[in-house]
């Protein structure tokens, strides 16, 4: 799963990072107002934490052009402001949740969680298909009660596909939401990754749709 974080502050931007990668998420930063609305209107996010005071363009501006823009994935904003206003004013332009500083970093993942859990249509942490079972809150899955030792990679690869169900998903748009930028592997590398996924949860579960990627049914 990705995750752009716009932050200005430095420390902050760096705790909700590290704590995101803790979590198998791939971190994305922005610095500024203007840095975010060019990167969340040219790449693809599986969640967005957005701070509302940025230098050269606020929050509320970027939200409401990527809302313009079609961008439709799910944003939980950050502020210290704490007035019904600006909550109103964000809901509106397309805000999905709200987490006012100071908060405790295992508010923010379980916001994340449950922003992208409702995108994908999932009401619980949960994801069940067959006789697996993955949680998005612990890292952990489980294959026939048994719980399988996956390695971060192969974790988030999973992850990312049963969020997906039914839907074939683009090697390309998988190696961008399971490496970070700075750690980028070709389609050969994600290949053999997918042969050790696939010889942990059984030959059936993911299939290779030719010529566009993979899929979970």
């Amino acid at each position: 799963m990705r995750i752009l974080i716009v932050e200005d502050e430095e420390r902050i931007a760096q705790d909700i990072g590290q704590a995101l990668s803790a979590a198998n998420y791939v971190v994305r930063f922005a610095r500024d107002g203007e840095e975010a609305d060019f990167i969340g209107y040219t790449e693809d996010f599986d969640a967005v934490i957005l701070d509302l005071g940025l230098p050269k363009i606020d929050g509320l501006t970027v939200l409401n052009n990527w809302r313009r823009a079609g961008r439709r994935f799910p944003v939980l904003i950050l502020t210290v402001r704490n007035s019904w206003q600006d909550k109103v004013e964000g809901m509106d332009i397309g805000a999905d949740d709200f987490l006012t500083k100071p908060f405790e970093m295992e508010e923010l993942l379980a916001r994340v969680r449950a922003l992208i859990r409702r995108s994908d249509g999932f009401l619980t942490s949960h994801i069940e298909c067959g006789s697996l079972i993955v949680d998005s809150r612990t890292s952990k899955v489980f294959l026939n009660g048994r719980i399988l030792s996956l390695s971060p990679l192969e974790f988030k690869a999973l992850n990312y596909l049963i969020h997906n169900c039914g839907r074939p998903v683009p090697r390309v748009e998988l190696m961008e939401h399971i490496y970070d930028r700075n750690n980028f592997r070709d389609e050969n590398t994600l290949d053999v990754l997918i042969g050790r996924l696939r010889k942990k949860v059984g030959p059936n579960l993911i299939r290779t749709r030719r010529g566009v990627g993979y899929v979970i049914e």
